[in-house]
């Protein structure tokens, strides 16, 4: 007989497999990486001269002033590529990278798996990646 699982075992399952992610090596050097950026004073004056110049930027876009918006985000390149110039930035990144890579795996396994099973259990062609209901009903499909 099979097992019939409700919403709720599901949610208790992801969130088992959602506490196994947060202890996976990927999401511990993120971790570490995001600390060590915010004891680093350059890193931290170089956000908030950031996050100034995009407010300014904003203000700018309303009111239609295009030459100050323009030298705004001028400015604001110039201090993002310095940023992305740092070593612990570039971690902090590549390590964004590796998180999102481990969850869309996840996903895509999730997704792959419960998509064989309904083709599987139905009777189906896994190679055609078709349902039971859809062989049998194909022109050439037996009908038995």
């Amino acid at each position: 007989m099979t097992t019939l699982y409700t919403k709720d075992d599901i949610v208790a399952k992801a969130r088992e497999l959602a506490q196994m992610i947060a202890e996976t090596e990927e999401v511990d050097f993120f971790k570490r990486a995001e600390a060590q950026i915010n004891e680093n004073q350059k890193v931290r004056e170089l956000i908030a001269s950031i996050k100034t110049l995009q407010k300014q930027a904003v203000n700018f876009q309303h009111y239609g002033k295009e030459e100050a918006l323009k030298l705004t985000e001028e400015k604001l390149a110039k201090i993002e590529a310095e940023l992305d110039e740092i070593p612990i930035i570039q971690e902090f990144k590549q390590s964004q990278v590796e998180v999102n890579e481990l969850l869309q795996l996840v996903s895509h396994t999730i997704s792959n798996k419960v998509t064989n099973e309904i083709i599987v259990s139905t009777g189906g062609d896994l190679l055609q990646g078709e349902t039971g209901s859809k062989v049998r009903n194909s022109p050439g499909g037996s009908c038995s």
